[in-house]
Protein backbone atom coordinates (compact mmCIF):
# COMPACT_ATOMS: atom_id res chain seq x y z
CA UNK A 1 0.00 0.00 0.00
CA UNK A 2 1.32 3.43 -0.96
CA UNK A 3 1.59 5.87 1.94
CA UNK A 4 2.15 9.59 1.23
CA UNK A 5 3.17 11.61 4.25
CA UNK A 6 5.09 14.73 5.26
CA UNK A 7 8.79 14.11 4.92
CA UNK A 8 12.14 15.65 5.72
CA UNK A 9 14.15 16.53 2.60
CA UNK A 10 17.36 16.30 4.64
CA UNK A 11 16.65 12.77 5.94
CA UNK A 12 18.51 9.97 4.09
CA UNK A 13 15.61 8.32 2.17
CA UNK A 14 14.25 11.62 0.81
CA UNK A 15 17.71 13.07 0.31
CA UNK A 16 18.70 10.06 -1.81
CA UNK A 17 15.65 10.59 -4.06
CA UNK A 18 16.42 14.30 -4.37
CA UNK A 19 20.05 13.50 -5.22
CA UNK A 20 18.89 11.11 -7.96
CA UNK A 21 16.45 13.68 -9.34
CA UNK A 22 19.04 16.44 -9.39
CA UNK A 23 21.66 14.18 -10.99
CA UNK A 24 19.16 13.38 -13.76
CA UNK A 25 18.40 17.08 -14.30
CA UNK A 26 22.11 17.88 -14.49
CA UNK A 27 22.62 15.13 -17.11
CA UNK A 28 19.69 16.28 -19.24
CA UNK A 29 19.89 20.07 -19.02
CA UNK A 30 22.31 22.95 -18.97
CA UNK A 31 22.79 24.65 -15.58
CA UNK A 32 20.66 27.67 -16.54
CA UNK A 33 17.79 25.31 -17.44
CA UNK A 34 17.73 23.68 -13.99
CA UNK A 35 15.36 25.22 -11.46
CA UNK A 36 15.37 22.64 -8.68
CA UNK A 37 15.52 23.70 -5.04
CA UNK A 38 18.30 22.59 -2.72
CA UNK A 39 17.53 20.13 0.05
CA UNK A 40 17.82 22.99 2.57
CA UNK A 41 15.43 25.19 0.56
CA UNK A 42 12.89 22.37 0.59
CA UNK A 43 13.03 22.38 4.40
CA UNK A 44 11.98 26.05 4.68
CA UNK A 45 8.70 27.10 6.36
CA UNK A 46 7.01 28.04 3.05
CA UNK A 47 7.48 24.52 1.62
CA UNK A 48 5.43 21.40 2.32
CA UNK A 49 7.54 18.35 1.48
CA UNK A 50 6.11 14.84 1.03
CA UNK A 51 7.44 11.35 0.50
CA UNK A 52 5.65 8.30 -0.85
CA UNK A 53 6.54 4.87 0.42
CA UNK A 54 5.52 1.25 0.20
CA UNK A 55 6.37 -0.31 3.54
CA UNK A 56 9.79 0.99 4.52
CA UNK A 57 10.87 1.76 0.94
CA UNK A 58 10.69 5.44 -0.03
CA UNK A 59 9.68 5.58 -3.71
CA UNK A 60 8.94 9.22 -4.50
CA UNK A 61 8.87 12.77 -3.27
CA UNK A 62 7.27 16.09 -4.12
CA UNK A 63 6.95 19.55 -2.63
CA UNK A 64 4.46 22.38 -2.56
CA UNK A 65 6.07 25.82 -2.34
CA UNK A 66 3.63 28.43 -1.11
CA UNK A 67 3.91 31.56 -3.24
CA UNK A 68 1.97 34.81 -3.41
CA UNK A 69 -1.36 33.84 -5.01
CA UNK A 70 -0.47 30.25 -5.96
CA UNK A 71 1.36 27.10 -4.96
CA UNK A 72 4.24 25.74 -7.00
CA UNK A 73 4.86 22.02 -7.42
CA UNK A 74 8.59 21.40 -6.92
CA UNK A 75 11.01 18.48 -6.68
CA UNK A 76 8.53 15.95 -8.05
CA UNK A 77 10.35 12.65 -8.49
CA UNK A 78 9.52 8.94 -8.53
CA UNK A 79 12.30 6.35 -8.58
CA UNK A 80 12.67 4.57 -11.91
CA UNK A 81 11.78 1.18 -10.42
CA UNK A 82 8.53 2.55 -8.94
CA UNK A 83 7.16 4.30 -12.03
CA UNK A 84 3.80 3.12 -13.31
CA UNK A 85 2.58 2.15 -9.83
CA UNK A 86 0.48 5.24 -9.11
CA UNK A 87 3.10 6.98 -6.96
CA UNK A 88 2.96 10.19 -9.01
CA UNK A 89 -0.84 10.33 -8.84
CA UNK A 90 -0.76 9.79 -5.07
CA UNK A 91 1.79 12.58 -4.62
CA UNK A 92 -0.27 14.95 -6.77
CA UNK A 93 -3.40 14.20 -4.72
CA UNK A 94 -1.49 15.02 -1.53
CA UNK A 95 -0.19 18.27 -2.99
CA UNK A 96 -3.68 19.27 -4.11
CA UNK A 97 -5.21 18.40 -0.73
CA UNK A 98 -2.50 20.33 1.09
CA UNK A 99 -2.90 23.32 -1.20
CA UNK A 100 -6.63 23.41 -0.45
CA UNK A 101 -5.92 23.13 3.28
CA UNK A 102 -3.53 26.09 2.92
CA UNK A 103 -6.18 28.14 1.08
CA UNK A 104 -4.39 27.84 -2.27
CA UNK A 105 -6.63 27.37 -5.30
CA UNK A 106 -4.05 27.62 -8.11
CA UNK A 107 -1.10 25.31 -8.69
CA UNK A 108 1.72 26.04 -11.10
CA UNK A 109 4.81 24.14 -12.11
CA UNK A 110 7.81 24.19 -14.39
CA UNK A 111 8.98 20.98 -16.03
CA UNK A 112 10.74 20.29 -19.31
CA UNK A 113 9.73 19.21 -22.78
CA UNK A 114 12.19 16.30 -22.60
CA UNK A 115 10.39 14.94 -19.54
CA UNK A 116 7.45 13.72 -21.60
CA UNK A 117 6.21 11.21 -18.99
CA UNK A 118 6.02 14.01 -16.43
CA UNK A 119 4.16 16.26 -18.87
CA UNK A 120 1.68 13.46 -19.58
CA UNK A 121 1.14 12.83 -15.85
CA UNK A 122 0.43 16.49 -15.15
CA UNK A 123 -1.89 16.80 -18.15
CA UNK A 124 -3.80 13.65 -17.11
CA UNK A 125 -4.38 15.33 -13.76
CA UNK A 126 -5.78 18.53 -15.21
CA UNK A 127 -2.74 20.76 -15.63
CA UNK A 128 -2.69 22.90 -18.77
CA UNK A 129 0.20 24.63 -20.46
CA UNK A 130 0.76 28.33 -19.94
CA UNK A 131 3.57 30.86 -20.30
CA UNK A 132 6.36 31.53 -17.81
CA UNK A 133 5.43 32.72 -14.34
CA UNK A 134 7.26 34.12 -11.32
CA UNK A 135 10.98 34.52 -11.98
CA UNK A 136 11.01 31.98 -14.82
CA UNK A 137 11.85 33.05 -18.37
CA UNK A 138 11.15 31.33 -21.67
CA UNK A 139 14.21 29.22 -22.48
CA UNK A 140 13.06 26.81 -25.19
CA UNK A 141 13.27 23.87 -22.79
CA UNK A 142 10.87 24.58 -19.95
CA UNK A 143 7.19 23.71 -20.02
CA UNK A 144 5.02 25.80 -17.71
CA UNK A 145 1.70 24.45 -16.47
CA UNK A 146 -1.09 25.34 -14.08
CA UNK A 147 -4.26 23.94 -12.59
CA UNK A 148 -7.10 25.67 -10.83
CA UNK A 149 -8.21 23.48 -7.96
CA UNK A 150 -11.92 22.81 -7.58
CA UNK A 151 -13.45 23.60 -4.22
CA UNK A 152 -13.26 20.74 -1.71
CA UNK A 153 -16.90 19.76 -2.26
CA UNK A 154 -16.38 19.60 -6.04
CA UNK A 155 -13.15 17.61 -5.56
CA UNK A 156 -14.93 15.01 -3.42
CA UNK A 157 -17.66 14.64 -6.05
CA UNK A 158 -15.05 14.14 -8.81
CA UNK A 159 -13.13 11.50 -6.81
Amino acid sequence: MIIVEPGDPIAPPASALLDASQALMRRLFDPEENHFLSHAALAQPDVRFFTARDGAETLGCAALKLCDGYGEVKSFYVSGAARGRGIGAALLRQIEDTARDEGVSLLRLETADRLDAACRLYERHGFTRRGPFGAYAENGTSVFMEKTLPATEEAETAA
